[in-house]
């Protein structure tokens, strides 16, 4: 980096995502090149008198690794690591991965028994403690978004460096509504998919557990789902790039699914019984994010999205479903993707991308951004 935003993106998340006291011990996890910004949090945990601890991943070693582990192993390891994550107070994740295909070789049952023997303490660092994932800005990312790597630094630190505050204060109203409402209908093309949040609860995501952050996000009720969806961008999950993901539900459950790799598609959802049912429902709302860029921690933040993610469910907003999956798929509704609409209880709340009742409409762009 050519100035301080990296010292700046790692006081904020030591200071306002994981509020850091001090004595609280924080593990960093950091793959590939996103060394510099751990440096610097370790600085700031330091600063604070917290006590950072660092794990170094690679994705070419875990390949060669998974592809040959036993579910003795694996649930070795689980059980060696399972009392350190009992006495984690905080987590960092960061992405800096040169190639989203690097693990495309592992076979499927590969991932499942390590999924499987760590899936409780997943579920620990999801719900139990508090933490934040990113993205480092390297140059593989930057070309996901299809930017020189300068100009995709400059959009990189304006997103991630966002008033996450005033996002969180905005959002108030729409996570208020949601705790309100009963039914959900989203519309669009190719998609008319109904359901119930009803007793789910909402939970506001401004940059305390990703960033970029700005969604609201609930759970539909576990069986309540009914209709079409088809996804209108694309997604990578474990190194396969899936485009036209389109589902069919019935009494919440997936019946069918189709996407450019149909068969690959439905072995990941039958992972589980729960990878079938929807665990999250959010809407998207980040002024600064408006186009996919093949990255889930950007797109399912993007200005006018919403996504229905298969498998598991968060504990904050929870309908009881579980799963070794959580696969955050997103549509977008503004006009220049397909237009769409949004009603809670036969209330049009958002049409086309934007908020439409007057309590909503501080979410929209021209009004977050000021």
């Amino acid at each position: 980096m050519k100035d301080n935003r990296l010292a700046k993106i790692a006081e904020n998340i030591v200071s306002y995502s994981l509020d850091v006291q001090p004595e609280e011990r924080i593990m960093i996890a950091v793959t590939d090149e996103g060394e510099p910004l751990a440096r610097e949090l370790v600085r700031k945990l330091y600063a604070k008198g917290a006590f950072p601890y660092v794990r170094l991943q690679r994705q070419q070693l875990q390949s060669e690794w998974l592809k040959g582990v036993t579910a003795t192993q694996a649930n070795q390891l689980a059980q060696w690591e399972e009392q350190m994550w009992n006495e984690i107070d905080g987590y960092i994740g960061i992405h800096g991965e040169q190639n989203d295909s690097e693990l495309s070789r592992v076979p499927e049952g590969k991932y499942r028994l390590y999924a499987s023997a760590f899936q409780s303490i997943a579920e620990r660092i999801d719900n139990r403690i508090k933490g934040v994932r990113l993205n480092y800005p390297n140059t593989a990312l930057a070309q996901k978004a299809k930017m020189p790597t300068e100009m995709f630094e400059d959009f990189y630190f304006d997103v991630c460096a966002f008033d996450y505050k005033r996002m969180h204060d905005a959002a108030v109203p729409l996570y208020d509504w949601m705790q309100r409402t009963d039914r959900v209908r989203i519309v669009g093309p190719g998609t008319d998919v109904s359901f119930s949040i009803k007793g789910i609860g909402a939970v506001i995501a401004a940059g305390k557990r990703n960033i970029p952050d700005g969604e609201v996000y609930t759970a539909p009720v576990r069986d309540s789902i009914n209709g079409t969806i088809s996804y209108n961008i694309g997604s990578v999950y474990k190194g396969h790039a899936f485009e036209h993901i389109q589902f069919q539900f019935q009494a919440g459950k997936i019946v069918e699914a189709t996407a450019n790799h149909t068969e690959k598609l439905n072995s990941i959802l039958d992972t589980d019984e729960g990878a079938r049912y929807i665990g999250e429902f959010a809407i998207g709302f980040h002024p600064g994010i408006l186009h996919p860029m093949g990255d889930t921690l950007f797109d399912e933040k993007i200005a006018g999205s919403f996504h229905l993610t298969p498998g598991r469910a968060y504990e904050k907003a929870d309908n009881g479903n579980r799963s070794r999956v959580h696969w955050d798929l997103v549509s977008i509704q503004r006009p220049e993707y397909g237009g769409g609409e949004i009603w809670f209880d036969d209330v049009l709340i958002r049409k086309d991308g934007l908020f439409v009742p007057a309590a909503l409409e501080g979410l929209n762009p021209q009004r977050l951004l000021g």
